[in-house]
């Protein structure tokens, strides 16, 4: 009797998902509402699977570990951001809902420190776009903006990785 070669099972190729600090698209601008853009940054997030937008902005932010989502609370507080309950259905971690959609969900918090702050979440086919737009209305909320500004790239960058299933958040968004 001979044996036969049973054939060598090899794994699947699974690339993790990948996110991109990319610049922000026109339209971003368009869907923010706010009367000028100072500052603005935008992330793509690929290879995550799909998700309606509703779930990303779950995965983000409400199902965040409770340190996460005290953290950002507390530093959300710190700008000044005049967010509402966490735990009203208009609201996401306090921040109002301002549009919500099929396609986009845009959340807004408009800070007594001169910011008035919205986050985009738009689904892209596999994966996501996430935009923050801040309109700064005078001098302190411009000089905050631009000490904050770098901290929250690194933030936003980890949860991103931590709902997509990434990196658990480590290492630098990849610039495109």
């Amino acid at each position: 009797m001979t044996a036969t070669r049973q054939p060598r099972l090899t794994p699947p190729i699974v690339t993790p998902p990948i996110v991109t600090e990319i610049s922000p698209p026109p339209d971003a601008r368009a869907l923010s509402a706010l009367t000028r853009v100072d500052y603005e940054d935008a992330f793509t997030v690929t290879g995550a699977g799909r998700r309606t937008v509703e779930q990303w902005v779950n995965a983000i932010l409400r199902d965040a570990p409770p340190r996460v989502r005290r953290r950002l609370v507390i530093g959300w507080t710190a700008l000044g951001l005049r967010l509402g309950p966490p735990w009203s259905p208009n609201r996401v971690l306090g921040w109002k809902i301002e549009h919500s959609g099929s396609d986009f969900v845009l959340l807004a918090a408009d800070s007594w420190l001169g910011l008035r702050g919205r986050l985009l979440f738009r689904s892209e086919g596999d994966g996501l776009l996430f935009a923050t737009l801040v309109e700064q209305t005078n001098p302190i909320g411009r000089a905050l903006w631009a000490v904050i500004a770098p901290r929250h790239r690194r933030v936003v960058t980890s949860l991103l990785n931590r709902a997509a299933g990434a990196s658990g958040g480590r290492g630098a968004p990849r610039r495109r």
